[in-house]
């Protein structure tokens, strides 16, 4: 399955059917009177937060969706049939933006939340409805109401409790295949990662997820490399783990570069707590070690942590560290490794 995090879509409500003018006329009825039923209502048009959808790329197959029309209204005093409703299922943080891209129209962080997008028409009077001790011949409809038709965008932004940051090729897609059960794409080229990756990471028995996004590089937020749309990505996350090559020569340089970005994104993200990491010290000296760290540490003014993620060194303090900035209403338990008990008569 591909993954897309944004899709244009167009859509409309149902139309409010028309009113009907009929009399009743049978036979020994000397006085019938208006019996022209109203339209039935147009369908709605809703958004619902689905689980089991990780994607937008559904709507990159279908892009209209529109409701049904009311049926006009008969005689006999019947009402027409309302028109069916049409639900957009979308994956839990998805936001849902008007044409402008800016506007939010709604945000879809809670599964089964569910959001009007736009209303049907109601259905237009037939003559029954005007009928009146001053009017009792009614030869007067209302036509239905048109429904509303707009263009919106979707923009998924996934539900991580903590999210990487990184120059390309920093280790990122290391770090999270030595924590977790995911497997992203690693090689020694830069912009392995094309797409964000998930992973849920177990310590001390508390599970929380972390997003994995494509790294970034300057310029980034003018759309140079893969550009700064896959930010959007860890805007709800609760901690930043920003990992430094330590096999770099300009560290204090790669540290300024993404903090730039980050800034240049704005929407706060900058201000979330954050967590450094130097990672890849399995290739250095001790000397080297020292050399970078301090580098690092005046270049962010804040205590920074070592790590490997091809060896393992340093990852339970970095999750720990990572772990504590995170609340305990994000946390999940892990569950028991122990196997359960042969059952006994």
């Amino acid at each position: 399955m591909k993954f897309l995090d944004l899709a244009k879509v167009y859509i409309r409500s149902g139309s409010g059917g028309g009113g009907c003018i009929s009399f009743r006329r049978e036979k020994y009825i000397e006085y019938g009177g208006p019996d022209g039923g109203d339209g039935g209502n147009g369908g709605y048009v809703w958004v619902e937060a689905v689980d089991g959808l990780n994607t937008l790329i559904d709507f990159r197959y279908q892009q209209h969706f529109f409701a049904k029309n009311g049926q006009p209204g008969m005689g006999n005093q019947r009402t027409g049939a309302s028109g069916d409703d049409i639900v957009l299922r979308v994956p839990v943080g998805t936001e849902i933006l008007d044409e402008d891209q800016e506007t939010v129209i709604a945000d879809m962080t809670e599964l089964g939340q569910r959001v009007l997008l736009a209303k049907g028409g109601n259905g237009g009077f037939g003559n029954l409805h005007f009928k009146s001790a001053t009017n009792q011949a009614p030869r007067r409809k209302n036509p239905g109401q048109e429904g509303v038709e707009r263009t919106l965008w979707l923009r998924l932004k996934l539900i991580a409790d903590a999210g990487l940051l990184g120059l390309p090729n920093a280790g990122k897609s290391t770090f999270l295949s030595a924590t977790s059960n995911a497997r992203p794409k690693i090689a020694d080229y830069p912009f392995t990662t094309l797409h964000p990756n998930l992973g849920v990471v177990g310590i001390d028995g508390a599970e929380f997820v972390i997003a994995d996004i494509p790294g970034l590089i300057s310029g980034a937020s003018e759309g140079r490399g893969l550009g700064d749309r896959f930010l959007g990505h860890v805007e709800r996350c609760a901690v930043l783990l920003h990992l430094i090559d330590g096999t770099s020569e300009t560290i204090a340089e790669d540290y300024r570069e993404i903090i730039g970005e980050l800034e240049a994104y704005g929407g706060h993200l900058a201000d979330k707590p954050r967590i450094t990491a130097l990672n890849k010290v399995d290739a250095l000296d001790d000397d080297e070690r020292a050399e970078a760290k301090a580098a690092l540490e005046a270049a962010a003014g804040a205590p920074v942590l070592m790590m490997s993620g091809v060896s393992g060194e340093g990852l339970k303090e970095v999750l720990r560290a990572v772990r504590a900035q995170i609340t305990d209403d994000r946390i999940r338990q892990a569950k028991s490794q122990e196997e359960p008990e042969p059952w006994r008569p």
